[in-house]
């Protein structure tokens, strides 16, 4: 199994460059593995013990960092070390964590396996969700290097449990702790013979609080947001704008202003966004102090933002509950306000659950926009009776970083 999926990866790294001429973000998640190995060579401290955390993007970063920030208050004559799968992630916090070594997790060959593992040496590997690689994850266990895995959350549709997912579950069997957020991995995980995976919740959770509690003030929403209700369409798709945007153009209420920050940022995209718009529409990227104030729509057209914009929502939609896959609900929850969002979000175990206790609700349409959208910013009890909902799932919820840096305490 080992040499046909090393085969595979070889293969599909041939192929890469060729696909990448015809995609920017693939050219990035190449030009950027080029560097790894100068990088490890030149920021890597001799004779120092390493803590290894990887995470796919930048989502799953932002779940690791808190317990990545335990750690480091823990253990201070370590140096850490932060692997990206994705672009999204890595061109964003490069450069961006004192004191933590940022870099791309190279192509899981057996070679490169071994070979990164030689330079970096961890004490411990940490891997957020479910990231598996089975030749890393298998030089870890001849190396005896311990491997957790934690805030996984696993369905019976993934790969580990179906026929075909041999080797996966022989990676997963290499993991010395497993930690999950729900009840239904543990039995999963139990039934291909990972009996000892523990409870520990979402670190999400952990990470949206500390947003919650920090400064977020920004001197652009003030002017654009003043003291108007504002709604707040966060990592919108395509799919997300066709039922957002009527609403905009016809039956955005007097005194309610809108900030729409699309998950693509492309000038492409931006454009045709900006395009469909018939109400009063800035970018942030061009907006002037008066183009603020007089605006009712802002595009976002920039990264990294967004946590704190959604401090200024009355109301939130977050996108990708089309197609795409649901991005992050919680980060609105933490400040107590209703959130809509698509219709699949069976996969996400927060939307799930507040779908069921009434603080997200969820849409189909644009007509199905409007008729919930609009009482909510009508009304501003019920507004805050929903916000409640989430705000205390939230505040429930929380801990599980400081569960997850304990276990990894009695491994290192």
């Amino acid at each position: 199994m080992y040499f046909l999926y090393d085969l595979l990866v070889r293969i599909a790294g041939l192929l890469l460059p060729v696909l990448a001429l015809f995609k920017p973000k693939l050219r990035s998640f190449l030009n950027g593995r080029k560097q790894v190995w100068h990088y490890l060579e030149t920021y890597l401290e001799p004779g120092k013990p390493r803590i290894w955390m990887h995470t796919a993007s930048l989502g799953e970063f932002e779940q690791g960092l808190p317990v990545l920030e335990h750690l480091r208050e823990a253990y201070p004559g370590h140096q850490f070390l932060v692997t990206f799968f994705s672009p999204s992630g890595y061109e964003i916090k490069k450069d961006k964590l004192p004191g933590v070594a940022v870099c791309y997790l190279p192509l899981d060959t057996a070679r490169n396996a071994r070979r990164f593992l030689d330079k970096v040496s961890p004490e411990i590997a940490l891997f957020v969700k479910y990231e598996v690689w089975p030749n890393l994850f298998r030089e870890l266990g001849r190396n005896q290097t311990p491997i957790v895995m934690f805030s996984a959350l696993f369905r019976p549709d993934q790969a580990y449990f179906r026929w075909y997912g041999g080797l996966l579950r022989k990676s997963l069997k290499k993991v010395s702790l497993v930690y999950v957020q729900d009840q239904a991995s543990i039995d999963l995980l139990s039934g291909i013979g990972l009996p000892d995976a523990r409870i520990a919740g979402d670190t999400r959770l952990d990470r949206v609080s500390v947003i919650a509690g920090q400064d977020n003030r920004l001197d652009f929403m003030d002017r654009f947001a003043g003291n108007r209700i504002c709604l707040v369409a966060g990592s919108t798709w395509a799919e997300d704008e066709e039922v957002i945007v009527p609403f905009l153009n016809n039956h955005l209420p007097k005194g309610v202003c809108a900030v729409v920050a699309p998950h693509q940022v492309g000038a492409s995209h931006i454009e045709h966004l900006e395009t469909r718009l018939q109400a009063k529409t800035i970018r942030f990227s061009s907006a002037t102090q008066e183009d603020l104030e007089r605006a009712d729509v802002l595009i976002l057209d920039t990264i990294g933002l967004l946590t704190k914009v959604y401090d200024y929502a009355a109301v939130a939609y977050v996108g990708g509950g089309f197609r795409t896959g649901l991005h992050n609900t919680l980060e609105p929850a933490v400040f107590g306000i209703p959130i809509l969002i698509g219709p699949r979000f069976d996969k996400f175990r927060e939307a799930c659950d507040l779908v069921r206790e009434g603080g997200i609700l969820p849409v189909s349409d644009a007509q199905s926009f409007r008729e919930a959208i609009l009482p909510l910013l009508e009304d501003g009890e019920e507004r805050q009776r929903i916000g409640a909902i989430n705000r205390r799932y939230v505040e429930e919820n929380t801990g599980a970083s400081i569960q997850i840096t304990q276990g990894v305490r009695t491994l290192v």
